[in-house]
């Protein structure tokens, strides 16, 4: 049972602290994950903000990569030395999603069964079942995805959770076509994978909003070919403006906010799509005219994960951007240490980085 370090919220809204915990030896159907690097998500954050639930206390981490040390008694999916991608979403293959050969959207997902506990033996919630701002972590053998071991874990680990979230959003969900146009509301790290997203699949016009113009000109770097300050403008009249009047045939959501889904919703051309993928709060309500969801027709759908396959997605990803048509690097703003991460949070907060990256030393 290896004793190391890692990042632990001990109670809502106090400083996350690095402390020692123990982690189990693989039982079966577990891997021990040695982790080169994990993202700073915002999904992290609402754990130590009590936002997700209040089963303190968390260990912190999920959108991470690293190299399999040891499995556990029928594993034969990964073996010590794969380098891989966790996913919090392992599927399961029994379940009526499964079934009916839509994996993605499994409803019996897995993790690890052995806990990871503090010293005292206090037992730790890892977030997302995973825990990976940490030296090692035991997650199920599932949550591994093998990938090109040639890859930086700094950029392979981004496909873990935001960066695939955004890309899914664009790809499976919206299922955007060559010579589509598409609308992304919101540009952080979501909203620029999902202007990637659409800029891969052929879209020849994607308009990337945000009130930020820091952020416009980082959706740029996308694949972003208009950007509108919805601050400055009417962001649904200049994107219909742009499109001949009509609207867009896709409108992807990244924020989570009924201002801006409203936008989405009237932005988009008749019969098109609008794909939430922001997450909302559960005070949250949306009010639109009933009328309006039958006259303008079209596919309002909410995207998990990025209705994505983890097998399927994160080895074709990394090809893509081995390749160099997928710019995984521009979404790291910063390497920084596991004693870094209460400051990641704050910069995070401010909207001054897109993904400050935990490398493991």
């Amino acid at each position: 049972m290896p004793d190391v370090q890692a990042v632990v919220a001990r109670a809502k809204n106090e400083p996350v602290r690095v402390e020692t915990i123990h982690v189990p030896d693989p039982g079966p159907g577990e891997a021990l994950v040695k982790v080169q690097a994990c993202g700073v998500c915002h999904t992290d954050l609402h754990y130590k903000q009590g936002g997700i639930g209040d089963d303190y206390p968390y260990l912190l981490g999920h959108e991470a990569a690293g190299v399999v040390e040891s499995v556990g008694e029928g594993v034969d999916d990964v073996a010590p030395g794969d380098f891989v991608i966790l996913n919090w979403r392992a599927v399961c293959g029994k379940c009526r999603a499964c079934k009916r050969g839509r994996p993605w959207y499994c409803f019996d997902t897995h993790n690890a069964r052995q806990k990871m506990t503090l010293a005292d033996g206090t037992e730790l919630s890892p977030a997302l079942g995973i825990g990976a701002f940490a030296e090692k972590t035991l997650v199920a053998s599932g949550q591994c995805t093998k990938v090109d071991p040639d890859t930086p874990a700094t950029v392979a680990g981004l496909l873990g959770c935001g960066v695939m979230a955004g890309l899914g959003a664009a790809l499976n969900t919206g299922n955007v076509q060559r010579g589509d146009s598409v609308a992304v509301f919101g540009c952080g790290g979501v909203g620029d994978a999902a202007v990637a997203g659409a800029s891969l699949g052929g879209a020849t016009t994607v308009i990337a909003v945000d009130v930020d113009d820091r952020k416009l000109e980082w959706a740029r770097q996308f694949g972003a070919t208009h950007t509108v300050n919805a601050r400055n403008e009417d962001a649904v009249e200049r994107i219909q403006a742009l499109t001949g009047g009509f609207g867009v045939d896709l409108a992807i959501e990244a924020i989570g906010l009924p201002e801006t889904y409203k936008q989405a919703f009237y932005a988009r051309d008749l019969a098109g799509t609008v794909v939430l993928v922001g997450v909302p709060t559960p005070e949250q309500k949306l009010e639109l005219p009933f009328i309006d969801f039958f006259a303008r027709g079209g596919s309002l759908k909410s995207s998990w994960y990025g209705d994505c396959l983890p097998e399927r997605d994160f080895p074709t990803l990394i090809d893509l951007y081995r390749q160099g048509r997928l710019p995984l690097d521009a979404f790291v703003s910063e390497e920084i240490g596991i004693g870094d991460v209460e400051e990641a949070f704050t910069k995070m907060h401010a909207g001054d980085v897109l993904r400050s990256v935990v490398v493991m030393k």
